[in-house]
């Protein structure tokens, strides 16, 4: 695979990785090996960063959208992260309140869905081929 789905994998921002793995292809088996026992350098960039947007979006509990709209659009290393965290900036606040209204709506649906499909109704709500076929 290329190094920019290898590093995607590895939760790595690509242009922090050593030159030698950039420029070349990774197999399978390589990916496997570093995700059970990683090298130094992919260790200390899990540790220390840069770390790519999901990565970053991840650890300060918001979107990627959320670090867009925040202004982030760079990679940031763990000392940069944990100095957001702590100064806590208004937009993280609002932020970090939008993603957890978000994941209570997706566990809302998802209980919701769980019992309609306990009661034998999985079509319910669902906008999907059932609602096509009917047309």
């Amino acid at each position: 695979m290329k190094a920019a789905t290898a590093a995607k994998k590895l939760g790595v921002y690509l242009p922090a990785t050593p030159e030698e793995f950039q420029q070349r292809f990774i197999t399978r088996d390589e990916l496997d090996a570093w995700q059970t026992d990683p090298p130094q350098w992919l260790v200390e960039l899990r540790q220390n960063g840069p770390h790519p947007r999901p990565v970053v979006a991840a650890r300060l509990g918001v979107s990627i959208s959320g670090l867009a709209r925040g202004g982030i659009s760079d990679a940031l290393t763990t000392e940069q992260i944990t100095e957001l965290r702590e100064k806590n900036p208004e937009w993280l606040v609002r932020e970090r309140k939008i993603q957890a209204e978000v994941r209570a709506e997706e566990e809302r649906v998802r209980e919701r869905d769980a019992q309609r499909a306990a009661k034998g109704d999985p079509a319910r709500g669902a906008q999907g081929k059932g609602a096509r076929d009917a047309r």
